[in-house]
C-alpha cells in the first residue's frame, strides 16, 4: 500500500477511517455488537474504523477489484462484496448500521439503497462531497461555490 493512502494517524489503512471516527464521535454513534454496511468501501478506511470500534460485522460494499486492503480481506468479521455497484447492493440480512463514502455520483441516488438496507432505527453516515452533488457547469475549477455548499448540504 502506498503511503499516500494512508492515514496521517496510522490507525486505520486509510484516511477514511480517521474521518469516519470523527463522525462517530460527533453524532454519538457506538458500533459495539452492530453489523454495518460500507458502501464505496474502496481501500476499506471506514470498515476500518468499525471494525476497531467492535463492529460484529462489515459489509465491503465496492464497484472496483482489489482494492481493500488486505488486512481487512483476512478479517472474518468482514464480508468483502466487489465488483458490487452500492445501488443495487442486497445484503443477506438488515443491518444497523449504514456508512458511505460514494464519489462520482450524487447521493441522493444512494439514500434509497441506504434505507432499503437498514433495520429499523439504524442509523447513516455518509460523507457528502458538494462538488457531485452539482452539475459540472456549476463547478469553478473544479469546485462548489462556498455560498452554495449550505444549500447543497439540505438539498441532499
Amino acid at each position: 500500500m502506498s503511503k499516500r493512502s494512508r492515514d496521517r494517524s496510522g490507525r486505520y489503512v486509510s484516511r477514511g477511517g480517521d474521518k469516519l471516527e470523527r463522525a462517530l464521535d460527533a453524532f454519538e454513534i457506538d458500533a459495539t455488537g452492530r453489523v454495518a454496511a460500507d458502501l464505496g468501501a474502496n481501500v476499506g478506511g471506514f470498515t476500518d474504523c468499525l471494525l476497531q470500534r467492535g463492529a460484529a460485522r462489515v459489509y465491503a460494499v465496492e464497484t472496483g477489484y482489489g482494492v481493500l486492503d488486505w488486512k481487512l480481506r483476512q478479517d472474518e468479521r468482514v464480508e468483502v462484496m466487489e465488483r458490487t455497484n452500492a445501488i443495487h447492493a442486497t445484503l443477506p440480512e438488515s443491518v444497523d448500521l449504514v456508512v458511505a463514502d460514494v464519489g462520482w455520483s450524487p447521493l441522493h441516488r444512494y439514500v434509497p439503497t441506504a434505507i432499503r438496507l437498514l433495520k429499523p432505527g439504524g442509523r447513516c453516515v455518509v460523507l457528502l462531497k458538494p462538488q457531485y452533488e452539482v452539475a459540472k457547469s456549476e463547478l469553478v475549477d473544479g469546485h462548489v461555490d462556498p455560498d452554495r455548499t449550505e444549500m447543497i448540504v439540505f438539498t441532499v
